[in-house]
């Protein structure tokens, strides 16, 4: 069994922007800048968007922190949104989901130029990506496919399994890891909470991607022996031996799977910091496209 150690793969993906930006500056050029959205107080999605905004820092980018408060009109929000589609300084944008219920996900993000949607999410990027045209691809199916690419895992006629059918993450990595690419060309099945029998899917698979919010749902029994096991799965769990009275779980039961495994990801450590890292990439393109 072996890790497949986003941090390490995402700080090589940090290192190489940086050097880019430097050579920006160099030559007098316009650095990426990223402007992020957040509204209310989630404590989840503060640190997802802090994160993120030390990675600009990090390697160089600009950055914009624009913080509502949880009872924002949707009015105000897409207000927002529309002077940072007018603002030729920003290159990307990004808004921190979940929004409150008040707040349409759909009208939020049809609102951002796809020009500088770096999440992937607007439907004309996602039928770009859907034709295997260039595009902002959603964040964390991009982030996989950096992570898989970085230890060069070929994946070329194998049968993936994709557990969870969202649009953020099961829909895309599904058409991704079926793309004429490498990594890609695999077989792709996709599972969902009206699939019967999912164990007999996910025990027929190469590669499992669990990406349905739902903690310790892979089990052992479930996977064969050599499998490669990508978990997105992220909830935060009470833990009171914990400092912060909390420790984050996958969808994967990792003790248990692992020694089955001949590649995983740990939670945290995998697929998250990859997720930041595809985000910075699809900003500096944004940026690239003005230079």
């Amino acid at each position: 069994m072996q890790i497949l150690d986003g941090k390490k793969a995402a700080q090589a993906i940090r290192d190489e922007l940086k050097i880019e930006v430097a050579q920006l500056n160099a030559e007098g050029k316009t650095i990426p800048h990223l402007a992020a959205i957040l509204v209310g107080d989630n404590g989840a999605s503060a640190t997802y968007v802090g994160a993120k905004v030390k990675a600009c820092e990090e390697v160089g980018f600009k950055s914009t922190l624009i913080h509502f408060e949880e009872t924002v009109s949707e009015s105000r929000l897409l207000d927002k949104i529309r002077e940072l589609n007018n603002d030729p300084d920003v290159d990307g944008i990004l808004v921190q989901l979940p929004l409150p219920p008040h707040i349409s996900d759909e009208e939020v993000i049809n609102s951002i130029d796809p020009d500088k949607d770096v999440d992937g999410f607007h439907p004309v990027n996602v039928g770009n990506m859907v034709q295997g045209l260039p595009t902002f691809v959603p964040a964390t199916p991009h982030g996989i496919m950096l992570l898989l690419a970085h230890y060069k895992i070929d994946t070329a006629g194998k049968h993936a399994v994709v557990v969870g059918r969202s649009n953020i993450v099961g829909r895309p990595m599904s058409i991704l890891l079926s793309g004429n690419s490498n990594p890609g060309n695999c077989t792709v099945t996709v599972c969902h909470s009206k699939t019967k029998d999912i164990r007999y899917f996910c025990q027929q698979a190469d590669i499992i991607v669990a990406a349905l919010g739902k903690p310790g749902f892979i089990t052992a029994e479930m996977v064969k022996e050599g499998a490669i096991v990508i978990d997105v799965g992220i909830t935060r769990m009470e833990d009171p031996a914990k400092k912060s009275g909390f420790r984050l779980k996958g969808d994967v039961d990792f003790d248990l799977v692992a020694p089955k495994c001949s590649w995983i990801t740990p939670v945290p450590g995998g697929v998250g910091p990859m997720t930041i890292a595809a985000l910075m990439k699809n900003t500096y393109r944004s940026c690239m496209q003005k230079n």
